[in-house]
């Protein structure tokens, strides 16, 4: 759903509005069922905890669900996540049936070495149900980006492992931004690349689930973010060799960024470095130019390339991904696509200027 903007212009609106469904819009559960769990995890007077909640979901995705209410000790409006009933366990075993196909995957996957990366996508997609490792994630983001004058992510007020409870953000949500005016819709679009990339750079944290459903744009104009069930810690920020390979590769230096992709187990067999900078530069266009236009006519060229370079002998199927890259590479494509959805035209290569490690320095030092 999150790369909608690389399906095919035949596939139509329709299936794209399915697609984007599954983002915020699944089935929600019933309001006993809510009441019970909130009863098990807070204990039988929750509802002391509240002077108003909303029986009814405002959002339900895949693990939980978000009820409106107002906390009664301030009388503000909170937000109240609660995971669905065995979600861990199904989402676990779901994780374990992956695992264990990863060797029936493999040879369909070229270069890539599939274990590996199931094993950490397993572990951070399996971080994602404990409810305490979010709330720690997202209190973080909030004290470190406590009086932004860009970016808003609620404090936790209560947690469990199952439920949180954080402040509401009131906002217009990010896909909607797509019919606004260009000057407005290319100051968000920048505006939530940014954060992508301020987040690790300031607090430690990639936020890895960049779907347009987990921001909204405030009324003063502050970008909020929510859900940091899915994150990637980066205590030191995001690592300099990324940087460092794209400076590489947005000068052209073919030789020296196949032997950086190689050192780091990028490549996985024989590769002509012209061939491979041939491949990658336009993935690095947004980076080597003052201002870039992400559209979908783009973003679709960009995939139809590379499923044409995945088959036998195709240079696609001679690189690998590195697991500890899995999630960054997730956050670039899913952004660039979010970006093409929303058709902005920005200056990204101010944002690896400001906050991307690598990026600034002499690539070949």
């Amino acid at each position: 759903s999150l790369v909608e903007a690389a399906m095919p212009e035949e596939y139509g609106e329709p299936f794209r509005q399915h697609l984007r469904k599954l983002q915020e819009a699944a089935p929600p559960m019933a309001t006993a069922r809510v009441h019970a769990i909130l009863n098990q995890e807070f204990g039988a007077d929750w509802r002391d905890m509240f002077s108003d909640f909303r029986p009814r979901p405002s959002a339900a995705a895949s693990i939980g669900q978000v009820h409106r209410a107002v906390w009664a000790a301030t009388g503000e409006p909170v937000a109240v996540k609660v995971q669905y009933p065995g979600a861990d366990e199904a989402l676990h075993s779901d994780l374990k049936q992956l695992s264990r196909l990863s060797t029936i995957l493999a040879p369909l996957a070229g270069g890539i070495e599939v274990k590996p990366l199931v094993e950490e996508l397993t572990a951070r997609v399996g971080e994602e149900v404990d409810y305490a490792l979010e709330a720690d994630a997202q209190q973080r983001a909030a004290d470190g980006f406590a009086g932004s004058t860009e970016f808003f992510v609620p404090s936790v007020l209560a947690h469990t492992s199952k439920v949180i409870v954080g402040q509401w953000v009131d906002g217009t949500p990010l896909l909607d931004v797509a019919g606004w005016p260009d000057e407005q819709r290319n100051r968000v679009g920048l505006q939530y690349a940014r954060f992508l990339f301020a987040a690790p750079d300031r607090v430690g944290l990639l936020h890895a689930d960049p779907h347009p459903g987990n921001f909204r744009v405030m009324a003063d104009g502050r970008l909020g973010v929510l859900d940091f069930g899915g994150v990637q810690r980066f205590p030191d920020g995001l690592p300099p060799e990324m940087g460092r390979l794209l400076k590489l590769c947005a000068r052209g230096d073919a030789d020296v960024l196949a032997a950086g992709l190689a050192d780091l187990g990028f490549i996985a067999g024989q590769i002509d470095p012209a061939e491979l900078i041939e491949f990658l530069t336009p993935f690095v266009e947004p980076a080597a130019v003052e201002e870039f236009h992400f559209n979908r006519e783009w973003m679709r060229h960009q995939s139809l390339r590379v499923h044409q370079a995945s088959g036998p002998g195709g240079v696609a199927a001679k690189l690998n991904l590195p697991p500890e890259f899995l999630m960054i590479d997730r956050v670039y494509l899913g952004a660039v696509s979010v970006l093409s959805q929303l058709d902005v035209r920005a200056p990204f290569a101010g944002v690896l200027d400001e906050f991307l490690p690598g990026w600034r320095t002499d690539p070949t030092d």
